[in-house]
């Protein structure tokens, strides 16, 4: 059984059609990753998953979102994360005033106690310089540090399913590469993630699977070492040319093709 599963989606703003019949699933315990061009529709399907697209003044006018079995779609972002999804934003939206352990804290509200000290040890083992910085404001934070936190944050509600929107936008090479490495660290634990993410070739070093999104519907589809080995993909999404090698998304097919 898939852990996540979005099944015909069709989400609409206002008069403005943003997806149009988008159905993918996420199996247990796997990366998925979602491409595609600004405006194509990504940010919009992790926030029907998550339930905070009515906040955005958006609706489901057709289809349905599944977690573990459980239809989810309709439902207030604070239900979702009981079920076990949470979602780290485009922009990491960190409070900025609060220190980093008052953010982890508002993570795991709602969380059992237990499970609260389980997930806050996870966190602070993932990423040590925000035990360190604990009564640091978070706005005082770097860019890449304001991203573990988001990350820290959503993983205090022990979520089986994380849903991440484009982490590693706007961070330096070193802080993006660190950020990657905690993505597979956390999917390792057993996590399953659907991913958003504006570099294509970390996007598909990190998944086993991707989809590519277009005008809000499913392009392509299909695993994520033939995607990035196909020269559509490579065209349109790595500037690699017909037949040419693409070296960037290397390492990722032969992890992938293993």
């Amino acid at each position: 059984m898939a852990e996540l599963s979005v099944d015909g989606l069709v989400v609409d703003y206002g008069p403005v059609r943003a997806l149009d019949g988008v159905s993918l699933s996420v199996p247990s315990g796997a990366v998925v990753a979602v491409l595609g061009a600004n405006g194509a529709g990504k940010t919009t399907l992790l926030r029907a998953v998550s339930g905070t697209l009515r906040f955005h003044r958006g609706r489901i006018a057709a289809g349905g979102v599944t977690v573990a079995g459980a239809r989810v779609d309709g439902q207030p972002a604070a239900a979702v994360v009981r079920r076990g999804v949470t979602h780290v934003p485009e922009g990491r939206r960190v409070f900025a005033r609060m220190t980093v352990e008052e953010n982890l804290r508002a993570g795991g509200l709602g969380t059992p106690r237990a499970a609260a000290v389980r997930a806050r040890r996870r966190v602070r083992e993932l990423f040590p310089v925000l035990a360190e910085r604990a009564h640091q404001r978070a706005g005082l934070l770097s860019g890449g540090e304001q991203q573990m936190l988001a990350i820290g944050r959503a993983l205090m509600a022990e979520p089986s399913v994380l849903l991440l929107d484009e982490p590693t936008l706007g961070l330096a090479p070193r802080a993006a590469a660190t950020i990657a490495a905690t993505i597979r660290a956390i999917n390792a634990a057993g996590t399953s993630i659907l991913l958003v993410e504006q570099n294509v070739a970390t996007a598909l070093s990190l998944a086993s699977h991707a989809y590519v999104l277009e005008v809000g519907a499913v392009a392509l589809a299909g695993p994520a070492a033939e995607l990035a080995a196909g020269d559509e993909v490579r065209r349109r999404y790595l500037g690699v040319a017909d037949g040419a090698p693409a070296p960037q998304a290397r390492a990722g097919l032969s992890r992938w093709s293993a």
